[in-house]
């Protein structure tokens, strides 16, 4: 059976200047209480891996509009002014890495792999620096695979043995940075007993969940 934490106990897990992976794609499937959390402690120099910093007000925003993050390693950042404006002021560092090879490369961390082979990149800035093997006549970088300290993510739900269940489209990277953190804290919408959720739904065992994040009681 799985500890089940809340927000703010989970959030004293992560010390400032940790390597957090954070699951979600623009915001949806976003672990938004623990998020709340870490911004309430005043967190500081956490480097963020991510799909994208979101919008304003909106999952990692908090974190980039509090000063906690630098740097950010994200897809893409067009949608959030704040972190846009940050980067300029060189408040923060953002790498961008393609969405396909951010994915891959998160992949390769949680199966043990060194890095991918992609030919994403090739011939811009991305490239500069990195090796370019040349294989099969063609030419590819090299991407080293992304692990971190600590990886939080969504849910719909779990049960009380750390068995996760996800719902359409937070199978996108919730699933893939469960597998590649020392120490994986999971906020699902709810936590049923073990009976209750058929091995047939569950796309993450409970072998790398660590800690699961329980809901406030209602009002």
């Amino acid at each position: 059976m799985r500890n089940s934490l809340t927000p703010y106990a989970a959030d004293e897990l992560v010390p400032d200047g940790a390597t957090i992976m954070i699951g979600g794609f623009m915001g949806v499937s976003t672990p938004v209480r623990f998020v709340d959390a870490l911004v309430a402690r005043g967190a500081r120099e956490l480097t963020i891996i991510a799909n994208v910093t979101v919008r304003p007000g909106i999952g990692i925003d908090k974190l980039i509009s509090a000063g906690a993050v630098s740097p950010a390693i994200v897809s893409h950042n067009g949608t959030n002014p704040e972190t846009r404006c940050r980067m300029l002021a060189g408040d923060i560092v953002v790498e961008l890495v393609p969405l396909g090879t951010l994915a891959k490369r998160v992949l390769t961390g949680g199966s043990g792999l060194g890095g991918v082979l992609t030919a994403t990149a090739l011939g811009t800035i991305v490239a500069e620096g990195k090796t370019v093997p040349t294989i099969g006549g063609r030419e590819f970088l090299i991407e080293e695979a992304f692990r971190a300290a600590i990886a939080q993510v969504a849910a719909r739900s779990a049960n009380y043995a750390g068995n996760l269940a996800y719902s359409l489209t937070a199978r996108d990277f919730n699933p893939l940075m469960a597998l590649a953190a020392g120490t994986v804290i999971a906020e699902p919408n709810e936590i049923v007993p073990a009976s209750v959720l058929s091995p047939d739904i569950i796309h993450v065992p409970a072998i790398p969940v660590d800690q699961l994040v329980k809901r406030p009681l209602p009002p």
